[in-house]
């Protein structure tokens, strides 16, 4: 191929990926009980609200709630399985749908398949999450939100959320090209050593990709995260910017490359 036109292919190929799997990821039963998922903070700050409004509670802010509950349901559950599930699907979709064999014989570049099609998931996640997220800060702060400051912390929370979206399913797009029993990899290692490994003293804690998210929070007005800081030794901010666009450009690089040498089997 002329190398004067291979950028363009290349753009071109991703465009097209992109537009078609997210427009059709808009609209599968999997997108949908997810959306489902993500509400449930939402629900949850109803229900804390309503009790706080008529038992006349005052004993926590309503920003103080947002940070220690809402969001650590998002960043320690929902980022971890929306990654999870929509980053495996990236490649084992196509291979256990039998569809890996139309869609590479098209004239589409391979590594415009995988970026394309994580580009798409990552953004359909990232919506989810937002959605709920600000929902559930005005419900919790109805009664504050000519408090200016408060936004601040929102829109920390958005971008933390959103990195940690975008640097978990890098990681959970390469187990999915990679492993044939990605899923069972990626629950042991969502729940069982980014569960844990952040909490350990120490740089240890440096090798859970949660550690730079937590690094990047921000602290509510009263107090700080009770469960999220617990025994950390934050890295400096640009640190953790750095290492999370670093892990995802790696993973993402190491998916594209054994998507092209791979030679996947698809079983009857």
């Amino acid at each position: 191929m002329d190398h004067t036109k291979t950028v363009p292919y290349f753009l071109t190929s991703l465009r097209n990926v992109f537009s078609f799997f997210f427009f059709l990821g808009r609209r599968t039963k999997r997108t949908k009980i997810f959306y489902l998922i993500s509400f449930l903070p939402v629900v949850m700050a109803f229900i804390i609200k309503f009790s706080q409004i008529f038992s006349d509670s005052r004993d926590f802010t309503g920003i103080y709630i947002f940070s220690n509950m809402i969001i650590v349901f998002y960043l320690q559950f929902l980022i971890l399985i929306l990654a999870l599930f929509f980053g495996i699907s990236v490649c084992s979709d196509e291979v256990e749908g039998k569809t890996l064999t139309y869609l590479t014989t098209r004239p589409v570049s391979k590594s415009a398949i995988i970026l394309g099609k994580y580009g798409a998931y990552t953004l359909l996640t990232v919506l989810m999450v937002w959605i709920g997220v600000i929902l559930s800060f005005f419900v919790l702060n109805v009664d504050k939100l000519l408090d200016f400051s408060l936004y601040r912390i929102l829109l920390k929370d958005l971008a933390v959320l959103s990195l940690g979206l975008m640097c978990y399913t890098s990681f959970f797009t390469f187990i999915g090209t990679f492993l044939k029993k990605s899923i069972l990899f990626g629950l042991v290692f969502g729940f069982g050593w980014e569960s844990v490994i952040q909490y350990f003293p120490g740089a240890t804690q440096r090798f859970a990709i949660a550690h730079y998210l937590k690094s990047l929070l921000p602290s509510p007005p009263r107090g700080r995260f009770s469960f999220l800081m617990f025994r950390l030794e934050p890295s400096s901010p640009g640190m953790a910017i750095f290492m999370l666009f670093l892990i995802t450009a790696v993973f993402l690089g190491l998916a594209c490359l054994l998507f092209y040498i791979k030679e996947y089997i698809l079983e009857d």
